[in-house]
C-alpha cells in the first residue's frame, strides 16, 4: 500500500465514526457533531442503497454548512462487498479507498475555516468493505481517532464492548462514545461506567423520532409522511444541537485530547533524552532532535512526528510523516507492523495463560511451536528445543551446550583449560558476556571490561556482484594460496550455490587444504583447544552484511567433522554412533538473523548438503513476526545427553529466565511461522522469482544442476544496474536482503560499507 502521512493536523481535527452495529444512528450522531462544530466536513467513503437516501445528502440537508462528499456509491441496499460484485470492474481496492480518503482530508486541512472532519463508516466495525476486508482493517492505515456510536438496543452492551475491543486490539484510539438514551434497556448507564474506567467520555443523547408508519396515516400520501418525517428530524436536530445537550462540551473535550496528543509528540524526544539509555548509541553529543518519535507503525512504515519546515505552515502541515522501516526493526518484521492476526493471537494467549512458569511444566503453545519448527528444519540431527527470550541468550545457551559436549568428549577441564571457539571474522553473536567472547574484537565488544575474545576467526571469501558479474572475492591469505588469484567469477548466483559440484573443483580443494593447515597450526603447534564451530550461515549480519561463499562454510564444517584429530590429537576418538551424532566439534548455526525465510527458505541450512547441517541452531528475530521477544535453541540428542548423563543437578543445563517459553510469545510464533509456511506453499513470493529465471547474471537455471532454489525479492536487473554505478563497489541480494557497498572516493580502492547496525544496509520487504 502507498505510504502517506497519517492524517493529524494541528488545526483540523479528524475523527472516524464507527458504529457498534448497524442501525445504531451513526449518521444522525455525525450530523449532530457537524452542526455543533464551527465548520465541518463529512466524508462517507463507501455507501450502499439509493443515492436519494445517501448519508451525505442527509448531512447536507440538516447541517447545511457542512462540506460533504461520498467517494463510492452503490445503489444496491446490501453490504458493500456484495454491492461491489455487480460493479466488479469499477469496484475500488483497499489502497484506492484509503488513498482517496487521505487526499480529501489533506485538501480540507488547507481550508483555514474548516475545524473538524468526520469520516463515517458503513454498518458495524467489522462490516466488510468492497473488497471484503473488514472496515477495522481497511481503514487502519489511516489510524484516525475514533468516535464510537454505541448500540442502545437489547444486546447493545455486548456489541458495543466487542466493537471497542476490536478497535483497541488493532491500535485505534477511541476518543469518545455516543449513544442514544433508552429508558427501558438503559445501556448508557452501564456503558458510562465501563468507559469512564478507561478514561473515555460517553455522552447519551435523546433518541430521534421514529419514522411514521404508512398505515397510521390513513389517507395521507407517502409524500406527506416523508415531509412530516423531515420536519420532525429538523426539530430534533435543532433541539439536540443546543448547548444543553452536551455536544459542545464533548467537542471541547475532543479538542483537549487532540491538543494533548500533539503536545505529547512534541515533548517525547526531550523526555526520552532525559530518562532513556539507548542501545548501540553513544550519548555523548546526542540531542533530543536526533531521536525519532514514533506514533504508530503499520506494514513497512512508521508514522513519526515531524516539525513543520516553516512555522507559518504548521496548521496545514501534517504533524506525522511516514518513514520506511529499512532494517525491518532490526530485522524482526516478517509480516509487517500492526498485523491484526498476530495481535488477536497475542490477546487470546494472554487471556488464556498470561505467563506460566515453565520449569517442569508443559503448555500447548510451547509444545506446538517446538514440534512445528523441528519438523520443518530439514535437519534430522535436531530433536530438542530450549526456549529463551532473544537472540543473544539463544546463542549463550548454544555455546553452553557445545562447550559441555566437547569438554566431556575430549576430557578437558573447563575450569583450568582455556577452551575457545572457531568462527569467522566479522561475526556477531550477541551482547551477553559469553556471546561477546565468541567474536573477534570490534566496536561492539572491545571496550567491555570482561571481554576476552576466546577464539580464532577465519578470514573468508565473499560473494559479490561486481560490474554485473557474480564473483567470489578471496581474502589475502587465500589469494596467496591460490597463486595470486583474487577472485573467481560465475555466470549465475545459482552456480555459486552448487556446492556439491564446486566441492571437487580446484577451489574446493584449496579451501579444504587452507582450513586443515590452519587448524593443524592452531592445535598442534600452538596447543589451543576449541569447543565449537559457530557460523552465521551465508550472511554475517551486524558485522556488515557480508555474504560468505557457501562452499567455504561447507568445507569448514566438513573438515572439522571428518578430522576430529585436528581438534584433540592426543586422544583416540571413537567414530560417531550414528549419522545424527556430532564429530570433531559441535556445529552451531547462528540463524538469529538468517533463519525463518530471510532467504525464502525455512532454514538457511537447507542451502547446504545434509552432511553440513548443524548440531545446534539459534533462532529469534523473525520467529514472532516482530511482535514479542522469544528465541529457541535447537539441539541434537547427543548434545542433550551431555547434560543428562548424570543425575547430579549441577550437571544439568542450569539456564533459564522467568519468562522462558512465554505462552503468548510461543502462540504468536506458531502463528507467524505457520503464516510464512502458507505463503511459501501458496506461491505468495512466486512473482519475485520471475526476474531470476531469465538468462543472465544471477540466474537460477538448471544448467549446472543447482541443488537449491536461489533468488531474491530484489530483481536481478536492479542489481546489475546498481553494480555498474560509478559510486558502487559491489552489491548482492539474496531472499529479502539487499546489500550495497559504496566506493570511498576520498580513499581510492577502499569500499565504504553502509552502517550495519542499527542503521543497516539491509532493506526488507515482506512480499
Amino acid at each position: 500500500m502507498t505510504s502517506f502521512a497519517s492524517p493529524l493536523w494541528r488545526k483540523l481535527q479528524v475523527y472516524q465514526v464507527y458504529g457498534a452495529n448497524t442501525n445504531v444512528g451513526k449518521t444522525v450522531i455525525t450530523t449532530l457533531l457537524c452542526k455543533v462544530a464551527p465548520r465541518a466536513g463529512f466524508l462517507k467513503p463507501v455507501s450502499t442503497g439509493p443515492s436519494s437516501e445517501a448519508d451525505d445528502r442527509h448531512v447536507k440537508q440538516f447541517s447545511p454548512g457542512t462540506v460533504t462528499q461520498c467517494l463510492y456509491q452503490f445503489e444496491e441496499p446490501v453490504s458493500p462487498h456484495i454491492a461491489a460484485t455487480a460493479h466488479a470492474s469499477q469496484a475500488p481496492g483497499d489502497a484506492e479507498i484509503v488513498s482517496s480518503i487521505h487526499n480529501i482530508l489533506t485538501r480540507w486541512a488547507k481550508d483555514e475555516a474548516m475545524s473538524h472532519a468526520f469520516v463515517e463508516t458503513a454498518g458495524g466495525v467489522h462490516s466488510p468493505g468492497p473488497s471484503g476486508t473488514s472496515q477495522a482493517d481497511l481503514y487502519r492505515p489511516l489510524r484516525l481517532p475514533v468516535v464510537l456510536v454505541a448500540d442502545f438496543r437489547l444486546g447493545g452492551i455486548s456489541s458495543t464492548i466487542a466493537a471497542y475491543e476490536s478497535l483497541l486490539v488493532r491500535g485505534y484510539d477511541v476518543e469518545s462514545v455516543l449513544v442514544f438514551e433508552d429508558a427501558y434497556y438503559r445501556n448508557s448507564d452501564y456503558l458510562m461506567d465501563y468507559f469512564a474506567a478507561r478514561d473515555i467520555p460517553l455522552l447519551a443523547l435523546q433518541r430521534p423520532p421514529e419514522r411514521l408508519r404508512r398505515e397510521s396515516l390513513g389517507n395521507s400520501s407517502s409524500d406527506d409522511a416523508f415531509q412530516r418525517d423531515q420536519q420532525a428530524m429538523a426539530r430534533y436536530y435543532e433541539a439536540v444541537s443546543r448547548p444543553s445537550s452536551g455536544l459542545g462540551g464533548l467537542l471541547s473535550d475532543l479538542s483537549v485530547r487532540h491538543e494533548r496528543r500533539i503536545g505529547e509528540l512534541e515533548t517525547m524526544a526531550s523526555t526520552a533524552h532525559k530518562s532513556i539509555w539507548y542501545p548501540f548509541t553513544q550519548h555523548n553529543g546526542l540531542k533530543p532532535e536526533s531521536l525519532t518519535v514514533i506514533d504508530s507503525a503499520r506494514g513497512d512504515h512508521f508514522q513519526v512526528f515531524q516539525q513543520p519546515a516553516v512555522k507559518a505552515d504548521s496548521s496545514s502541515s501534517s504533524v506525522l510523516g511516514p518513514v520506511y522501516d529499512g532494517s525491518a526493526s532490526w530485522w524482526t518484521q516478517g509480516l509487517g507492523h500492526g498485523n491484526p492476526e498476530l495481535a488477536l493471537g497475542a490477546a487470546y494467549a494472554a487471556g488464556r495463560y498470561g505467563h506460566v512458569m515453565f520449569a517442569l511444566g508443559a503448555h500447548k503453545p510451547a509444545i506446538e511451536l517446538a514440534g512445528l519448527v523441528l519438523q520443518h528444519t530439514a535437519n534430522e540431527r535436531l530433536v530438542r528445543v530450549f526456549y529463551s527470550d532473544n537472540g543473544s541468550t539463544a546463542m549463550e545457551v548454544a555455546v553452553k551446550m557445545a562447550l559441555r559436549a566437547s569438554c566431556q568428549r575430549y576430557r578437558w577441564n573447563a575450569g583450568t583449560d582455556e577452551v575457545e571457539i572457531l568462527g569467522l571474522k566479522g561475526s556477531y553473536h550477541g551482547d551477553t558476556i559469553g556471546t561477546m567472547d565468541c567474536s573477534e574484537p570490534s566496536t561492539f565488544n572491545q571496550k567491555v571490561e570482561w571481554y576476552r575474545g576466546r577464539g580464532y576467526w577465519f578470514d573468508f571469501p565473499q560473494v559479490k556482484m561486481v560490474r554485473g558479474s557474480w564473483t567470489v572475492v578471496f581474502p589475502d591469505q587465500l589469494a596467496h594460496a591460490a597463486h595470486g588469484n583474487e577472485r573467481e567469477s560465475f555466470s549465475s548466483l545459482a552456480d555459486i550455490f552448487n556446492i556439491e559440484h564446486r566441492e571437487h573443483s580446484g577451489f574446493g580443494r584449496l579451501y579444504a587444504y587452507f582450513i586443515q593447515q590452519t587448524l593443524e597450526n592452531l592445535v598442534k603447534k600452538q596447543g589451543r583447544k576449541f569447543g565449537a564451530l559457530i557460523l552465521e550461515p551465508l550472511v554475517l549480519g551486524a558485522g556488515g552484511m557480508l555474504f560468505v561463499d557457501p562452499l567455504f562454510q561447507h568445507m569448514l564444517i566438513k573438515t572439522v567433522r571428518q578430522n576430529p584429530e585436528l581438534i584433540e590429537p592426543s586422544l583416540p576418538i571413537p567414530g560417531p554412533s550414528s549419522s545424527k551424532s556430532w564429530t570433531g566439534l559441535p556445529i552451531i548455526f547462528d540463524e538469529v538473523f538468517t533463519g525463518l525465510y530471510r532467504f525464502y527458505h525455512f532454514s538457511p541450512s537447507t542451502f547446504f548438503p545434509q552432511a553440513s547441517r548443524p548440531d545446534i541452531v539459534a533462532n529469534a528475530k523473525l520467529l514472532t513476526g516482530g511482535l514479542l521477544p522469544l528465541s529457541m535453541t535447537l539441539a541434537s540428542e547427543d548434545i542433550f545427553d551431555a547434560f543428562s548423563s548424570s543425575p547430579a543437578k549441577e550437571q544439568a543445563l542450569l539456564h533459564g529466565h522467568s519468562y522462558t517459553a512465554h505462552p503468548v510469545g510461543c502462540h504468536v510464533a506458531r502463528m507467524s511461522v505457520t503464516k510464512m509456511m502458507e505463503m511459501e506453499r501458496d506461491g505468495a513470493w512466486d512473482q519475485f522469482k520471475e526476474s531470476w529465471v531469465d538468462a543472465g547474471p544471477g540466474v537460477a537455471t538448471v544448467d549446472a544442476a543447482p541443488r537449491v532454489t536461489v533468488w531474491s525479492i530484489w530483481p536481478q536487473n536492479l542489481l546489475t544496474a546498481l553494480s555498474n554505478a560509478a559510486s558502487v563497489e559491489s552489491v548482492w541480494a539474496l531472499g529479502t536482503v539487499l546489500s550495497i557497498v559504496l566506493c570511498d572516493h576520498d580513499s581510492p580502492g577502499e569500499p565504504n560499507f553502509l552502517p550495519a547496525c542499527p542503521d543497516s544496509s539491509f532493506l526488507s520487504s515482506r512480499g
